[in-house]
């Protein structure tokens, strides 16, 4: 039978994870009509805040509002929350919370994921990459979680999503993020040019992802490493950051027509118009 309605589900850890990695492609597929589902695992409760004009009472409440906030900038509906708490890093990580994503079961976080893939029917899943783009635990737990309900969702109605992608940080991405002080090795958490099967050209969607960004006003305040760069650093980075998005292929349910792809469904029966 072919297919009438494209579903696109993106399964992130924390809220701003989306509109970092994959906020330009949302917003482009949405805007062609595909159906957009935003899982977050969540409500990012350990954050720190980086505006100190800010006075948060409930942190992971405020949080879930500007998560709301960005997705409406993105032009995609409101996120569905898994419910899991942030687990935090450095000083603020929360060792002895059992529902922190980091000291949850990863089975069960992928059953409820796979939950989700059986009631809104995917075709294209995005989750982190396997170095969870700068290797925070939540990130890595999260791609664990979802990759893995990716390959056990196969008996469910309809049999899963045809294809997964993953995040997909260039060396040259994770060079900057060094920069800005993340210890990482760009050699590590980067991907070669080779490895990238989407790269998304998002420019028409630079307002949207601006927008959203700004949205998460408790993560991006003058006390942020974003805020903190050059100006000629955040130049680079934004350049990076609103022309384009990558992706590498985390697993397929279907023949791949050429490599790299022209977009996320590229090739998948019914869908060939969303890629032209």
């Amino acid at each position: 039978m072919t297919p009438t309605h494209p579903t696109l589900l993106a399964v992130f850890a924390h809220p701003d994870d989306e509109a970092f990695s994959v906020g330009g492609t949302l917003a482009h597929y949405a805007q062609k009509g595909v159906k957009v589902v935003l899982a977050c695992a969540t409500r990012g409760e350990a954050g720190k805040i980086t505006d100190p004009s800010m006075t948060i009472s409930d942190l992971g409440q405020h949080r879930e509002d500007e998560l709301r906030r960005a997705t409406a900038a993105l032009g995609i509906p409101d996120p569905v929350f898994l419910d899991y708490h942030d687990s935090g890093r450095y000083e603020r990580t929360r060792h002895d919370d059992p529902l922190a994503l980091m000291n949850v079961n990863p089975f069960a976080a992928e059953l409820k994921i796979r939950d989700l893939i059986a009631e809104v029917r995917p075709d294209i899943m995005i989750t982190f990459d396997p170095h969870g783009g700068y290797g925070h635990i939540d990130h890595l737990q999260i791609h664990r979680a979802a990759a893995a309900a990716f390959f056990s969702s196969g008996g469910v109605e309809g049999g899963g999503p045809q294809r997964l992608y993953f995040t997909a940080l260039s060396v040259q991405a994770a060079q900057g993020l060094s920069r800005m002080g993340q210890d990482l090795d760009p050699n590590i958490y980067g991907v070669s040019e080779n490895t990238v099967a989407v790269r998304m050209d998002v420019s028409a969607q630079a307002e949207r992802k601006k927008a959203a960004l700004a949205a998460h006003g408790s993560q991006t305040g003058p006390e942020s490493r974003f805020a903190q760069m050059s100006p000629e650093e955040r130049a680079m980075m934004e350049e990076r950051l609103l022309g384009k998005e990558g992706f590498s292929i985390g697993g397929t349910r279907t023949g791949l027509p050429a490599f790299p792809l022209r977009g996320l469904f590229d090739g998948l029966p019914g869908f060939e118009a969303l890629d032209d």
